[in-house]
C-alpha cells in the first residue's frame, strides 16, 4: 500500500505538472508575446507578410543585401515541382561536406579535379567579387541550418556601396539602416551581433530614393 500511494502521488504530480502548469505557462508566455508566437512574422510596406525574421530569404538584385548561401535555398522550392512537400514543411539541412572536400582530387589521367565544396566557395567568391563585395567568411560558406537570417556586421558593410549606388542613396544613409537592423548579443553576452537580411532590405523598400 505504501508504494502503491507513493505511485499515485508522482502520477498526480507530473500531471499537474505537465498537463496544467507547463501548457498554462506556455499558452502565457504566447498571450505575452503574440510576435515571437506567432512566427515573428515580417509584413512589406503594402501589409502584406512576407517572410519571418527567423528564416533567411535568397536575395540576387543588386537593390538588396545578400544573405548567407544555403544548400536548400532557403526552402524554396518551385509549387508545380515540390514532390517532397518543401513549401508546406520547410527543411533544414547543411552539406555535410568535410573540410578534406576542398583538397584537389586527382582524376584517373591525373589531373587534379575541384570537390563539390571547393567549387562552391570559388563560385560564391567569385561571384561576390563581380559585384564589387569583399568576401566575408558568412558570404562564403553556408550555415549549419542552411536558414540562417543574419549576416556580419562586415559582410553588410561589403554592400554598402553596391545597394546604394541601385538605390540612389547615401552611404551614411544605408548604414545607419543596418545599425537599426543589428541584433545585439543574445543576454549580450552569447554570440555576435548579427544584421537580419530580411528586415534590413524591407527597411530599403520602406526608404524613399534619394
Amino acid at each position: 500500500m505504501q508504494e502503491t500511494s507513493k505511485a499515485i502521488r508522482i502520477t498526480v504530480a507530473l500531471w499537474v505538472l505537465t498537463a496544467l502548469i507547463y501548457p498554462g505557462f506556455m499558452l502565457f508566455v504566447g498571450l505575452a508575446f503574440p510576435y515571437q508566437a506567432h512566427g515573428s512574422l515580417l509584413k512589406n510596406p503594402q501589409g502584406q507578410v512576407v517572410g519571418s525574421a527567423l528564416i533567411g530569404q535568397p536575395f540576387s538584385s543588386d537593390q538588396y543585401f545578400w544573405g548567407r548561401p544555403t544548400t536548400v535555398d532557403y526552402s524554396t522550392a518551385d509549387p508545380k515541382k515540390d514532390p517532397n512537400g518543401v513549401l508546406k514543411t520547410g527543411i533544414s539541412n547543411a552539406s555535410n561536406l568535410a573540410p578534406s572536400n576542398t583538397q584537389e582530387l586527382l582524376k584517373d589521367d591525373r589531373k587534379p579535379d575541384d570537390p563539390d565544396l571547393l567549387k562552391r566557395i570559388r563560385e560564391n567568391i567569385g561571384n561576390l567579387q563581380k559585384v564589387g563585395i569583399k568576401p566575408t567568411s558568412d558570404l562564403v560558406y553556408s550555415s549549419g541550418s542552411g536558414l540562417d537570417p543574419h549576416i556580419s556586421i562586415e559582410a553588410a558593410y561589403a554592400q554598402i556601396e553596391r545597394v546604394a549606388k541601385a538605390r540612389s542613396l547615401l552611404p551614411n544613409d544605408v548604414k545607419r539602416l543596418i545599425a537599426k537592423n543589428t541584433d545585439g548579443r543574445f543576454f549580450k553576452i552569447f554570440g555576435e551581433p548579427g544584421v537580419n537580411v530580411l528586415k534590413l532590405n524591407l527597411a530599403l523598400d520602406g526608404k524613399p530614393n534619394s
